[in-house]
């Protein structure tokens, strides 16, 4: 007996053959109930390569469904402080926000498009903020021998926040923050 919903189980009106269907269904619920997960995925690409070998096209999609492949338990533990730099993060996209917003208002009959595009950083602080904390990094001070220091390539839309992070970190100052795009 399965545990699949009737609707997966050949209920399909292009099903030419509900029962060979729930047969298969059947069968691989069997193998993931006493074999695993990790069984029944070898098995499915080893049904997908068989097929291609054989002549079958078998149409190919980029995107799958999403399935943390690490179960939470077994994750690493960040090694920063998570509440301090979602804190930060906020900072930096309020930061940037009023940065754009700032740059579009002083040149409304330009348009009043300089300023970049608020979505831009806001959608990728997260992952700015983990790289630039735990991945990223400068030039060993042995003058690059150890390690040349990483190369980043900021999109432009997304400069706000790397300049709103900057201005956090003291490398830049308030005025120079307050010329953004001028």
């Amino acid at each position: 007996m399965s545990a699949m919903p009737d609707s997966f189980l050949g209920a399909s009106a292009n099903d030419i053959d509900s029962t060979e269907t729930r047969e298969w269904l059947d069968a691989l619920s069997a193998v993931i109930g006493a074999e695993g997960g990790e069984r029944a995925h070898f098995l499915l690409e080893s049904l997908i390569d068989h097929a291609r070998q054989a002549g079958i096209d078998m149409p190919f999609s980029a995107t799958t469904a999403y399935v943390n492949t690490i179960p939470v338990d077994q994750e690493e533990r960040s090694p920063g402080n998570i509440e301090i730099e979602e804190r930060l993060r906020t900072y930096m996209r309020w930061n940037a926000m009023a940065m754009v917003v700032k740059a579009n208002r002083l040149h409304p009959a330009d348009g009043g498009d300089l300023g970049g595009h608020i979505s831009s950083f806001a959608s990728l602080a997260t992952m700015f903020g983990t790289g630039f904390n735990h991945f990223w990094h400068a030039e060993s001070a042995d003058g690059g021998k150890t390690h040349g220091g990483d190369l980043l390539y900021i999109q432009g839309h997304s400069s706000p926040g790397i300049y709103a992070r900057a201005f956090l970190e003291g490398r830049i100052t308030e005025e120079q923050l307050l010329n953004f795009r001028q």
